[in-house]
Formats: structure tokens, C-alpha cells, sequence
């Protein structure tokens, strides 16, 4: 889990200076549409719903655009339907990897999620082949400069159930039904978390010690990141914080 954890940190600062926003918004906004049709349009009644709003104003996405967003996934407003769907496969060195996709197409959702892992030295693999190596989690990530005994006395009885030292923030895992009170909770002690989110953390890792292997997997990594249609992508690599460093650089 710490390898991958630590690109997407690196992946992420990266993307702060080059991502296109408005891909960004584009997944968000998907998000929204799903929770709010699977859910319902209240926050309050959709803790889901809840979740990928705070995602979406976080990364400064227009309220209003957010609101017809909520309308087209409960039909107020005219929009395409998106579905979710998960691919599972090996990047190479027998890494672990799960794709999560929204998509109104799936059978060219699927071919163009083959054809990236093919094209960039993985396969793809039978649903199940791969999951039963991960655990679905809430994930509530703080900053580094939050007390962490104050956070655990804060979160303990709300649920959470580890805190992880990421060395420039803290991520607090707890089990996904108990995500919202956790945040609650840490909110009504004086926190202000910069993110929740569900998470798919991985329960073993595969150490990749090859600096080519290393580079492979995580250009197939960010190939699937890419991809429209996708919304997350987890694997379960070990790679060092140097060749981390070097691959945010190239």
C-alpha cells in the first residue's frame, strides 16, 4: 500500500502544475451524477453524495455546475447515463491492479481498457482474479501539522481504525459505512480535513526493486489514470522513494 500511496502523493503534486482541469471536472462531475441517482439529491440523506461534493469543491468546481450535475442524476435535467464498472489485471512484475470506470459505453470502455494494458505490458484479468487482494476503506486524509494523538482521541470512537504516517500529511482508514462520522467527529474537534474519500487499499504489496519494472508499472499506471472513463485506478506496488522521485520527473 505505501508505494502506491506515495505516487499518487508524488502523481499528485505533479498534477497541481500540468493536469488539464478540466478533465479533473469531468470525472467529478460524473461522480456527482452517479451518487445523485444511485442516492438521491439531498447531502444530508447521501453520504456519498456528500463526499464527492466536498471532492468537487475542493478543486474549485463552480457550485452551479455541481448543482446541475446533482439535477441530471436525479432527472431533473437531460444527461447522458453513466454506469459503473471495474476492470482487474497485472501490470508487469505481477502487480495487482483494479480500474474503476464510469462510463455510458461499456463495451468501448472495456476494449480501450484492454488495449492499455496491452499496449503498455499488462493484462487484463477475470473479475475477482485480483480483488480479493484488496479492502475497501474510508480514507480521511489531514495535514502533517495535526496533532496525532489529538487525532486518534478525536476519530477512535467514531470508528476509525488505523492512522498512517504519509510523511507530509496523515491518511485515517476506517471502514467505508463509518467514513462520514469520523469526519464529524474530527471536524467537531477543529480539524479540517483536505479530503475524504473510499478507498481500495491493498492487504499485500509486490515489491518492484527493477528500475525498468518499476518504470513499466507505473506508465501503465498513469496510461489507465488518463483514460476518460476512468476514475480511480489501485494497485498494490512497493517501490522506492527514489525511483518514485525519478519517475514524477521523466
Amino acid at each position: 500500500m505505501s508505494g502506491h500511496s506515495k505516487w499518487a502523493t508524488t502523481k499528485h503534486r505533479k498534477a497541481a502544475v500540468d493536469k488539464a482541469r478540466a478533465k479533473l471536472f469531468a470525472k467529478l462531475i460524473r461522480q456527482i451524477e452517479v451518487a445523485a441517482r444511485e442516492g438521491g439529491g439531498d447531502l444530508d440523506a447521501n453520504p456519498t453524495l456528500r463526499t464527492m461534493f466536498d471532492k468537487a469543491r475542493s478543486a474549485s468546481v463552480p457550485a452551479d455546475t455541481i448543482e446541475r450535475a446533482v439535477k441530471r442524476g436525479t432527472g431533473e435535467l437531460e444527461g447522458v447515463r453513466y454506469e459503473p464498472v471495474s476492470y482487474e489485471g497485472y501490470a508487469p512484475g505481477g502487480v495487482a491492479v483494479i480500474v474503476e470506470c464510469l462510463t455510458d459505453n461499456r463495451n468501448r470502455t472495456g476494449a480501450e481498457i484492454r488495449n492499455i494494458f496491452s499496449r503498455n505490458g499488462g493484462s487484463t484479468a477475470e473479475p475477482g482474479a485480483v480483488a480479493w487482494q484488496f479492502s475497501r476503506k474510508g480514507m480521511i486524509v489531514l495535514g502533517r501539522d495535526a496533532d496525532e494523538d489529538a487525532i486518534m482521541e478525536a476519530a477512535l470512537d467514531a470508528g476509525a481504525e488505523d492512522l498512517v504516517d504519509e510523511e507530509d500529511r496523515w491518511e485515517l482508514v476506517c471502514a467505508p459505512q463509518d467514513m462520514a462520522a469520523v469526519r464529524s467527529a474530527l471536524e467537531a474537534a477543529g480539524f479540517t480535513p483536505l479530503s475524504a474519500d473510499l478507498a481500495l487499499v491493498a492487504t499485500t504489496v509486490v515489491p518492484v526493486s527493477d528500475d525498468g519494472e518499476a518504470r513499466r508499472v507505473l506508465r501503465l499506471v498513469e496510461a489507465l489514470d488518463d483514460h476518460d472513463d476512468v476514475q480511480a485506478v489501485w494497485s498494490n506496488f512497493d517501490i522506492s522513494d527514489e525511483v518514485l522521485a525519478a519517475a514524477a520527473e521523466s
